[in-house]
């Protein structure tokens, strides 16, 4: 697998130890570069026969990934793939943590963990449990013109899942601050005045913690937590596992929870060696999880912390990126939402080197269509398969929904 890296990758390869944050736009190789430095490491003999590279990435398929290239990479450097590193989500770690001492945090060796699927079920029933328990509550968040007539149908069909839905924010927010049900409760009782939507929350947290208990089970969101609290509450714990890890690359950190990052600022507190590598404007996760891109870019500014960047792309034409730099420059200079103004940073996206083996697409200005019709996002779907069918006539339909 021969690979030429570009100038900015070659800085990056050079890495020797200490705390190093890279921005990545997206189409820059971060995956390849990761995946070679951490093979570098591995075959640079500062690896006892005990230790490994420790790559942490957002899902599972990366994970699959990373660990495929890392092995290739390996082998191809004189030594036994599968060897000297281990490859995680931050879920995954988290499990690797909390299973390997449960007795740290007073479980039992055979305690479970619950996929989303059916916490999002214990969720459900805790919130029309409260629904049923507090009749007529949530009608003063409700539209105060709202015809009668519609009034049992909204109720019926739209308040459930929307309780619901709030109540997963909320419970996620407390788990990210290490706040159980009875904390917040006390401090909501503390307020000068009430706070009826927390209120709701709370209670609804209390009822699915009470049922996780019943389980004697754990949600993922319960997986960071603890692992936290377990590298916090034996040192010993915390020097095994950073000799374990003496080297921790990380993958996607504009992703990374509060509580992510703090698990991994911790492990790696000890030896120093943590790797950071994103995409500050290009945060995946923010919407539905505790995650912000906002972390990583403060973690970019710490004077303990080189700050590198990968600005070339070869996934997009010249046009595309332009449009893009435009919206960045756009964004901070004039966007007519003063705090909005933040929500962008440099660098920009730069095209790809000459006689780089990744070139840019040819540019193709014309191909570029602005739409500024809104969209749901059943229509956003609909728009773009409609879109292949008149750009390829008779030809496959890509159909492709995130």
């Amino acid at each position: 697998m021969m690979f030429t890296p570009r100038p900015k990758q070659k800085d990056i390869l050079a890495y020797h130890g200490g705390r190093m944050g890279i921005s990545a736009v997206p189409g820059s190789g971060k995956t390849q570069i990761l995946s070679l430095l951490a093979a570098q490491i591995i075959t640079s003999g500062r690896l006892e026969d005990d230790q490994e590279v420790l790559v942490v990435t957002l899902v599972n398929s990366a994970v699959d990934n990373f660990s495929i290239r890392v092995g290739e990479l390996v082998q191809e450097m004189g030594l036994l793939p599968n060897l000297g590193y281990r490859v995680r989500t931050l879920h995954g770690l988290a499990h690797d943590i909390v299973r390997e001492r449960p007795d740290l945090l007073g479980l039992a060796d055979n305690f479970q963990i619950i996929d989303e699927r059916i916490a999002d079920q214990i969720r459900r029933d805790a919130a029309q449990t409260w629904l049923k328990t507090n009749p007529g509550a949530i009608l003063s968040f409700l539209n105060p013109s709202l015809e009668e007539s519609k009034l049992d149908w909204v109720n019926r069909e739209h308040i459930p899942a929307k309780v619901s839905e709030i109540a997963l924010a909320f419970i996620r927010y407390a788990k990210d601050r290490q706040l159980d049900p009875l904390e917040i409760t006390s401090r909501l009782d503390r307020l000068p005045v009430p706070l009826p939507l927390a209120q709701m929350c709370a209670e609804i947290y209390q009822s699915y913690q009470q049922a996780l208990i019943y389980r004697g089970a754990l949600d993922f969101d319960d997986l960071i937590r603890l692992a936290l609290q377990s590298v916090q509450r034996d040192e010993s714990y915390l020097e095994r596992l950073s000799y374990r890890w003496p080297f921790i690359l990380e993958d996607e950190a504009q992703d990374s929870s509060r509580l992510q990052e703090k698990i991994l600022s911790t492990l790696s507190s000890v030896h120093g060696n943590w790797v950071r590598v994103g995409d500050p404007n290009q945060a995946i996760f923010d919407t539905f999880t505790t995650a912000s891109p906002k972390s990583l870019r403060r973690f970019l500014a710490l004077p303990d912390v080189t700050d590198l960047d990968m600005p070339n792309s070869g996934r997009s034409t010249r046009s595309i990126i332009d449009l893009a730099n435009y919206l960045i420059e756009w964004t901070q200079k004039s966007h007519p939402r003063i705090e909005a103004r933040e929500a962008l940073v440099l660098p920009p996206i730069e095209l790809t080197p000459p006689g780089d083996p990744q070139p840019n697409p040819q540019d193709d200005p014309l191909a570029i269509h602005l739409v500024d019709q809104k969209f749901t996002p059943q229509e956003e779907v609909q728009f773009v398969v409609d879109s292949f069918r008149h750009s390829i006539p008779g030809g496959p339909i890509y159909e492709s929904a995130r």
